[in-house]
């Protein structure tokens, strides 16, 4: 046997084993070999290739774009993506082969399918898809969960509020909630309980303002058998007592007599309580949580409440801020309890646009309680289905307080103006209020129940500039 057969069948032998099809042109693109694995790339067998020319094959499809054509006309290697007749995605690559004159003799193409691993990258997008979408249901159901508890909110400032809560929780911190009265600190203390590992244990609440202070120290410290006259026979665990393993929150905190707060700092600190008339102490795990809508720290100063216990119930700070300082949040609430008492009294009451919009100028000093206990009172007594300003309690007073926004009366008829005249200054007042207290047409235009475009074009007639 001599070289040249041995050079064919090392060559044959290549073109067999190799997992990528090649294919070998003359100078001039037409085949002289292919891989026998042609057929299942490129859906046509060696034999039907070799001879034609690849301006041939690339015509009817075959090599889509031809590799080797390119390779031809610009003399040097060229690598394209492929997509051949029996639908696969392939990565092609072309070396031209020069002889000692640098004449171009062949071209050498590698092909190789990436079929799968497109394929592998469908399914990655497809997964990726799904794991958005799974992720955006997730998120629905924990906005779910929020409703629940009783929490809803929009604004940025309450987000950042709502994620530092759920990082205290898997902690045993002390946490004080400060704020207005109504805000919704005892909301967010259960919020605390729920997320933690003392959710299947007691969450005692004690309001320390409702309880007279003669009979405080026995309702917290509870009471042995015979310890005083009219007690119980069989006496009586305290609400400290009551929290072990759970979670005790002491609501307003502020009001807490001095004499007790010695006594509560005690057993903060030794986790001991000894019940009235008791001798044992008793051992007692839980975790406290506090709210005031009292400054502590100017009380200290005065002198009203203990700085060793201010210390140490300060641990974790948190500051809800009043229901006026958040109009987002607020807007919100109004559809949430809208929401809920038309399905707890199976109405179907709905705001109109003024009505927001006076909710929306309103201070409510009660903050959310006040809301809440607002719109179920307007849900029960609305005749209509449509609830309109002058049913809000506070609706003559804001209309007493904001003479601008009223009709000139009675002067616009002394003055010669007309009807039209009238509403047009109305409107400009409405546009100039809207515009002193928001910041984009968008804004004001939610503000006003009108388009955005209409604001726009309001604005300009009446040379208002936003």
């Amino acid at each position: 046997m001599n070289e040249e057969d041995i050079l064919e069948m090392e060559l044959k032998a290549i073109l067999d084993a190799s997992y990528d099809n090649i294919v070998i042109t003359d100078g001039q693109g037409k085949v002289l070999r292919a891989s026998p694995n042609c057929l299942s790339i490129y859906g046509k067998v060696a034999e039907e290739l070799i001879g034609k020319n690849v301006d041939e094959l690339e015509r009817k499809g075959i090599f889509s774009p031809s590799v080797t054509r390119r390779v031809l006309a610009e003399k040097k290697e060229v690598q394209v993506m492929q997509h051949t007749l029996t639908g696969r995605s392939v990565m092609a690559t072309a070396l031209p082969v020069f002889d000692h004159e640098g004449n171009m003799i062949r071209v050498i193409s590698f092909s190789h399918d990436l079929t799968e691993l497109r394929q592998l990258k469908e399914d990655y997008e497809e997964l990726r898809a799904k794991m958005e979408y799974y992720e955006s249901e997730i998120q629905e159901l924990r906005d779910k969960e929020q409703i629940l508890e009783g929490i809803t909110f929009k604004s940025k400032e309450m987000h950042n509020i709502w994620q530092l809560v759920q990082r205290v929780a898997i902690s045993d911190a002390t946490v004080v909630f400060l704020g207005e009265s109504g805000v919704g600190k005892n909301v967010f203390a259960k919020a605390i309980h729920e997320k933690s590992d003392r959710r299947k244990e007691a969450f005692i609440e004690v309001n320390c303002g409702a309880i007279p202070e003669t009979l405080f120290e026995s309702e917290m410290f509870g009471y042995e058998r015979g310890a005083f006259t009219g007690a119980n026979k069989e006496g009586k665990p305290g609400l400290i007592e009551l929290s072990n393993h759970g979670t005790l929150f002491l609501d307003e905190v502020g009001e807490l007599p001095l004499g007790l707060q010695a006594k509560l700092l005690k057993v903060i600190q030794e986790k001991k309580i000894t019940r009235i008339g008791g001798t044992q102490p008793k051992n007692i795990n839980f975790r406290i949580i506090v709210s005031t809508n009292r400054d502590l720290w100017e009380m200290v100063q005065k002198g009203q409440f203990r700085e060793d216990l201010y210390y140490r119930l300060n641990v974790v700070p948190i500051t809800i801020p009043p229901l006026r300082e958040r109009k987002d949040d607020l807007l919100q609430l109004c559809h949430f309890y809208l929401e809920k008492f038309n399905e707890k009294y199976k109405t179907d009451k709905v705001f109109h646009q003024a009505t927001v919009n006076a909710m929306l100028d309103y201070q409510w000093p009660g903050n959310v309680r006040e809301l809440e206990n607002l719109v179920e009172r307007l849900v029960i007594t609305t005749e209509g289905r449509v609830i309109y300003p002058n049913a809000l309690p506070f609706y003559a007073h804001a209309a007493a307080a904001l003479p601008d926004l009223e009709p000139e009366g009675e002067g616009w008829e002394e003055e010669g103006g007309s009807l039209q005249q009238a509403l047009e200054q109305v409107e400009i007042r409405w546009l100039k209020r809207a515009a002193r207290q928001y910041k984009t047409t968008y804004e004001m235009a939610e503000y006003l129940g009108i388009s955005q475009s209409s604001v726009v074009r309001k604005l300009k007639k009446y040379g208002i500039n936003s």
